[in-house]
């Protein structure tokens, strides 16, 4: 009787853990699709912060998808299996810490701009 109670669990919990990582793998992808979009036509406005609103969409389509992998790890029954879902994380997370140091790098570009317009140091013909 308790191996059936166990089986039916585990397959409960194998069914709900495919469901939501095909959920968050939808929204991941979804938010990437819709930031391109955005950068593309923030882009062609030439807005000043279109690098970093679309680095910003990539880190959270990037963050929804690596916590698909995450799922994923609670179906997995091989060690191979593990080993290719713990290198797609390790890839992910890289490709994560990239972005917000380029997006910390942009913002401290921009602020520093800012203020040099502000306190007047910017030489209009050089544009330094």
């Amino acid at each position: 009787m308790y191996a059936e109670i166990e089986n039916l669990l585990e397959m409960l919990l194998h069914d709900i853990a495919n469901v939501a990582i095909m959920l968050f793998e939808f929204i991941g992808v979804g938010i990437i699709i819709y930031s391109g979009i955005r950068g593309f036509i923030k882009w062609l406005r030439r807005a000043p912060d279109t690098k970093i609103y679309l680095a910003k969409g990539l880190a959270m389509g990037l963050e929804f998808k690596m916590g698909s992998e995450i799922l994923r790890t609670v179906v997995v029954r091989e060690w191979k299996e593990i080993g290719i879902v713990a290198g797609i994380i390790a890839l992910r997370a890289a490709l994560t810490f990239l972005i917000h140091w380029e997006i910390k790098e942009e913002e401290k570009t921009s602020r520093e701009d800012k203020e040099e317009i502000l306190n007047g140091t910017t030489d209009i013909e050089t544009g330094k």
